[in-house]
């Protein structure tokens, strides 16, 4: 299976969290730039999509797993996770340091678009459960 029909098929999939995304990164730019802080909207939008990189990286690596023939042990999946997040805190950690200390604001962004994404994919849940 080719990487970028993959990769298209899990962006498509995650819609709402690439329009939540966006929402985010224009709120976090038009809150920082009437208070003359454009640079922390800037990398508030950067730790945004940092965040939604790897959401959607994810839901790759879901897709493969249910669509290839073997099946992933908790191990390679456990591994697979740590890697994909070890690969997103060394991102944000990188520009967080070569921009600091505005560039610390991607870790705002990257912690407020995981609540946010929590939070939808929380309610659906907590609704199926209370219904059963």
């Amino acid at each position: 299976m080719s990487a970028t029909p993959a990769l298209a098929r899990a962006v498509a999939k995650q819609r709402r969290a690439v329009i939540l995304a966006g929402v985010l990164a224009v709120a976090a730019m038009w809150i920082a730039v009437p208070l003359g802080r454009w640079q922390a909207g800037l990398f508030v939008a950067a730790g945004v999509a940092i965040g939604l990189a790897n959401h959607v990286l994810t839901e790759l690596s879901l897709l493969r797993a249910v669509d290839g023939d073997d099946m992933l042990t908790r191990k390679q999946f456990a591994m697979s996770a740590f890697v994909r997040l070890m690969a997103v805190s060394f991102v944000a950690v990188v520009v967080a340091v070569a921009f600091w200390p505005v560039g610390a604001m991607v870790f705002l962004g990257l912690a407020f678009f995981h609540l946010v994404t929590l939070v939808f994919t929380g309610l659906p849940l907590l609704k199926e459960i209370r219904k059963a």
